[in-house]
């Protein structure tokens, strides 16, 4: 079964169909993609671990499409209705909507009209109608006429015969696939708000009355929208025929009825019946059943889409700079409940914490509280948390560094989302079980600070705020992806053994969470590991995970210095053969690279191991344990400029990014609400996705173009000769809503590349993209 299965996944990821069907090997045999991208490269030929993920995900829906297949197949055959060319059909296809369309006629259903129909005898009037037009349909009817079947005159005869029909070509895969082809194409989204809901559902107003083509209806506006219609300010349709501006006499999907039936339609007695048929099947059955099937396409492709992009800034958080194992100290700002202190040395032990309020007249105390951890515990970085009050509290700690020279250590404004998540978690309760709950958030902010990987893991990815609609997508499909991304970041920095804590070794490939603490237990009895053999040692963790797992964990000053390195233990020996052509001892030849610059991969090389694994240990050993996150860095808010009352139109500010859309990237300039630089302002070039320019974390200059303070919104640009009020380009097919709602522009993307600059002002069509993505507040 996984032959046929690798060639179609084969084709879809371009590569060759052994390559992916060693990988579903290695994946059937419960090996891990971390494991297998890093370790298992001759393998699978060099497939990395996000294709491995894609492969991965496609698999999974192939063998559940090769499940309900089997199951329709043996449905149908139980009702002895299976024949040779039905049985190929589906066999052939490819698709769960196409499979399930083909099951529509024999799938077991409730008695509809149609059925009661057929059980009244009329089916054969039904067949005679449609096939001979020439007959008179009252006079037809008569004949069918029974009150004992329910059928009382003519025009229920004629009715029920109808329903016959009219289920018959509903059912028609052949005719549903055309009729879904060209809504696809040409359909529009229709959106409208719900009459006396307009106050209420303001921040809604740019759907009040909009439509655009359903195909390209972008993920966050259509994720909008559907959050639009949950609230009940919304209402949503489709609408076929978008190229007329009343709904025509015949919709051009009743014609592809027509079409696909050939059915001729002239004067004759019973054409105006048959042509009642198709009218009754396009809207009773084929339209609202097409029409919920596509609405629920587009959340689906609208869900996937916001999933890889809150995929993407989960990665991005993740894989932040750290500023270091330096000892720590925590701000968690508050005004009138004051600003929580804790202290964190070198190895993230917490070793003080207050409670102080700088905000309510008591700012001298305050500092002389602050500044004495700070020299008691010779603090080298203060984490500011970035919610209220986080700017004055900045302000506080720059006076408190006047007031006291000796207190040296820089100020960073960290992102504190999830921290009070983490401090009322199990988590924290069993890491401080004394410790005040809201004392735990600061501990946290300082900890990030140092490792943002680390203890970022300790948190549920989804209260992390990684995007807009993290609640509108399917939260299985949001936990499982996010999941992976942070199995992918903890394996490609790795994790000391020795200090790790449960949530972060549970992350490592082939760890469950019990071997995770069982991990910690063993450290706790025994001390710290000296070597990677020792795993061996601790209950639960067999040869396999330990095969998964090692290669991952690092210990630092033990026995062996590979074991502080991403070499995998399998591959000492290789080490050891290099070590012997070079003549030189271990701690001599890692870190060496004039030494190891001249020698060939293909040199030592086995049955087992190939160029791709040689080629990383030597690698490695030139720069052993090297961690692959950037260099820290913090953005610089300007003083004086710490709500949105202090922004103005052409203000040039420093800001961090913490989102990053498919219509632009959302920016951190320390008033307390993001702004948006939209698609069009990041760049003087054509940018069609957002990610290739910005990523979260990333420290970028910007220009206010615009500030709504109603509405708390800021349009920003990085376009920094950009003025307020200037035309901005328009490089990106369907990103904006119209304004006001006016008729869509086709083809936007082609006419964007022709023409850099468009009517539209830089402020209001950042601004109007602001409102479609619900620009999350603090």
């Amino acid at each position: 079964m996984n032959d046929p299965l690798s060639r179609i996944i084969a084709t879809e990821l371009q590569a060759r169909p052994e390559q992916v069907l060693s990988a579903i090997r290695l994946l059937d045999e419960g090996n891990t993609v971390p494991f297998i991208a890093r370790y298992r490269k001759e393998v699978t030929g060099g497939l990395d671990d996000t294709q491995l993920r894609q492969l991965e995900t496609r698999l999974g829906y192939l063998r559940e499409l090769e499940e309900r297949r089997q199951s329709i197949l043996k449905s149908i055959e139980e009702q002895g209705k299976l024949t040779d060319a039905l049985a190929a059909s589906i066999s052939g296809t490819m698709s769960k909507t196409e499979l399930e369309d083909l099951y529509l006629p024999y799938k077991p259903k409730r008695r509809t009209r149609g059925q009661i129909a057929i059980e009244a005898g009329l089916e054969p009037l039904a067949d005679s109608l449609w096939q001979n037009p020439q007959q008179e349909p009252e006079l037809a009817a008569v004949a069918f006429i029974d009150a004992d079947k329910g059928v009382a005159d003519t025009k229920a005869a004629l009715d029920g015969a109808r329903y016959i029909l009219m289920e018959r070509f509903a059912e028609d895969a052949g005719l549903l696939a055309k009729v879904r082809h060209y809504l696809w194409k040409n359909a529009h989204l229709v959106a409208r708000v719900v009459e006396g809901k307009e106050e209420e559902g303001a921040k809604f107003r740019d759907y009040f009355d909009h439509h655009e083509p359903i195909a390209q209806v972008p993920s966050h506006r259509a994720l909008a929208m559907f959050r639009g219609r949950n609230e009940g300010i919304l209402q949503l349709s489709l609408n076929a025929d978008p190229q007329f501006e009343e709904p025509p006499r015949e919709s051009q999907g009743e014609q592809i009825i027509i079409d696909h039936l050939a059915l001729r339609l002239n004067n004759a007695p019973a054409d105006s019946w048959r042509r009642a048929v198709v009218n009754w099947t396009w809207r009773i059955k084929v339209l609202l059943h097409l029409e919920t099937e596509l609405m629920g396409t587009i959340r689906e492709q609208a869900e996937e889409e916001a999933i890889k992009v809150f995929a993407r800034n989960m990665h991005d958080l993740l894989m932040a700079a750290p500023a270091g194992m330096r000892a720590t100290m925590g701000l968690d700002p508050g005004l009138r409940t004051g600003v929580k202190v804790a202290v964190v040395d070198n190895t993230g032990k917490l070793v003080g914490t207050d409670t102080v309020y700088p905000h309510t007249g008591q700012a001298a105390k305050a500092a002389a509280a602050v500044a004495a951890l700070c020299i008691k515990h010779n603090v080298e970085l203060v984490a500011i948390g970035n919610g209220t009050a986080s700017r004055e509290t900045e302000r506080f700690y720059l006076e408190l560094q006047k007031q006291f020279p000796n207190v040296k250590a820089q100020k960073v404004i960290v992102s504190e989302a999830g921290a009070s998540v983490y401090s009322a978690s199990e988590l924290a309760a069993l890491e401080f079980p004394n410790l005040d709950v809201t004392l735990r958030g600061a501990v946290s902010i300082a900890r990030r600070l140092q490792d943002p990987l680390a203890e970022l893991v300790k948190i549920d990815p989804k209260s992390i705020g990684v995007g807009q609609y993290q609640h509108d997508v399917s939260q299985s499909q949001l936990a499982k992806k996010l999941d992976a991304v942070v199995e992918d970041c903890v394996n490609a920095v790795g994790v000391d053994l020795n200090t790790a804590s449960v949530p972060l070794l549970t992350r490592v490939a082939g760890l469950s969470r019990m071997m995770a603490q069982n991990i910690v237990n063993w450290r706790d009895e025994n001390g710290r590991f000296n070597n990677r053999d020792q795993l061996l040692k601790v209950s639960r963790l067999g040869p396999k995970a330990f095969e998964q797992c090692a290669g991952f964990l690092r210990i630092n000053h033990g026995d062996n210095p590979l074991d502080a390195s991403t070499v995998h233990p399998e591959t000492y020996p290789v080490v050891e053969r290099i070590l012997a052509a070079t003549e030189q001892a271990l701690q001599d030849l890692m870190g060496n690279p004039t030494a190891l610059r001249n020698l060939k991969a293909s040199d030592f090389t086995n049955e087992k191991f190939g160029v791709p694994t040689v080629t990383d240990i030597i690698k490695e050993l030139e720069k052993p344990g090297r961690d692959p996150r950037p260099e820290f860095k913090t953005a610089t808010f300007a003083d004086g400029v710490e709500t949105m009352n202090d922004l103005t139109p052409g203000m040039i500010l420093e800001g961090s990014v913490t989102n990053v859309t498919n219509f632009g990237a959302f920016v951190d300039i320390g008033v307390h609400q993001d702004g948006l630089v939209h698609i069009s302002s990041l760049a003087d070039k054509f940018v069609d996705d957002p990610h290739t320019v910005v990523k979260a974390g990333d420290i970028v200059k910007v220009k206010v173009m615009e500030v709504d303070l109603q509405r708390k919104r800021i349009a920003l640009t990085m376009r920094l000769d950009e003025q307020p009020g200037e035309a901005a380009p328009r490089r990106n097919s369907g990103s904006t809503p119209p304004a006001n709602n006016a008729r869509p522009q086709q083809n936007r993307n082609q006419q964007n590349r022709g023409n850099p600059r468009s009517s539209t002002p830089a402020g209001n069509s950042a601004m109007s993209d602001a409102l479609a993505a619900a620009l999350k507040k603090r």
